[in-house]
């Protein structure tokens, strides 16, 4: 693995990663994967970063699996069902901590965002995509249901247009990902790094702590009855309104001034 396989550029508080393989589409090959999941270690650890972006170098935002691994991998005597129940399971590993980061995580696509990167995608918290960018999940071409890629494409995008994406393999672009909830925003390839920008330093500049706490509720509770979900984010915003620093933000705009908060 090389160190360039992923770059990350950090501009203040807000975190940059970029999938730098664009020969190969940015694909989440092996290296890939592990680079993503020592990043995002390191990330979970590092209270200076209040978001992340995630982006891809070259021509496409990220092509899904490398097929030419999963091939050989498949072709190793005795070991092609175990290579690929490790590769998946640790692809979900790192989907999973994306979830599980305290910083909100920004999708920023363009080109394409294909199988596993569709999947990246979904998995993102928020997505700002260039408005010529096609979305699919398109394994079914190739005799490969996007199982994996279902799991994040179904919890983002209305069932029937999830159903339908997977079954008939064929894409969606911007405007319509944004229409069916995929992505927040589309907008011109020559204005999606600063749209994406301005996205991430207005996360940055809100109480972290309470970012945070609320992240970790948001996705807490989305699985739960909603009696659960009641109860558990009850206490979460009793939590919230015990810090110091949200009730000088309570008291601030009662007197109509800029918080004075401790930690930021």
């Amino acid at each position: 693995m090389t160190d360039d396989i992923l770059l990350r550029n950090d501009t203040g508080a807000i975190a940059t990663l970029t999938l730098n393989t664009p020969r190969s589409l940015n694909a989440l090959s092996n290296d890939m994967l592990a680079a993503l999941k020592a990043q995002f270690v390191s990330l979970a650890q590092d209270e200076t970063i209040r978001v992340v972006i995630l982006k891809g170098a070259g021509k496409v935002f990220c092509a899904g699996h490398d097929l030419k691994e999963m091939t050989a991998g498949r072709q190793a005597e005795d070991k092609g069902r175990a290579y690929f129940s490790d590769l998946f399971a640790r692809c979900a590993e790192v989907m999973l901590m994306i979830r599980k980061l305290p910083q909100p995580v920004i999708a920023q696509a363009h080109g394409i965002a294909t199988a596993a990167g569709c999947q990246l995608v979904a998995t993102c918290d928020l997505a700002v995509a260039a408005d010529d960018t096609r979305f699919g999940v398109n394994g079914v071409n190739i005799g490969l249901f996007c199982s994996t890629p279902m799991v994040a494409l179904s919890r983002n995008v209305h069932a029937k247009q999830a159903f339908e994406m997977l079954t008939t393999g064929q894409f969606i672009h911007s405007d319509k990902a944004v229409s069916v909830g995929l992505i927040n925003k589309s907008v011109p390839i020559e204005e999606l790094d600063d749209t994406t920008m301005e996205l991430a330093k207005l996360l940055a500049s809100k109480l972290q702590a309470a970012v945070r706490l609320g992240k970790e509720g948001f996705y807490n509770q989305i699985e739960m009855p909603i009696e659960e979900a009641y109860a558990y984010t009850g206490t979460v915003m009793a939590d919230n309104m015990m810090m110091r620093d949200t009730a000088e933000g309570v008291s601030a705009f009662l007197e109509k001034r800029k918080p004075d908060w401790h930690k930021e």
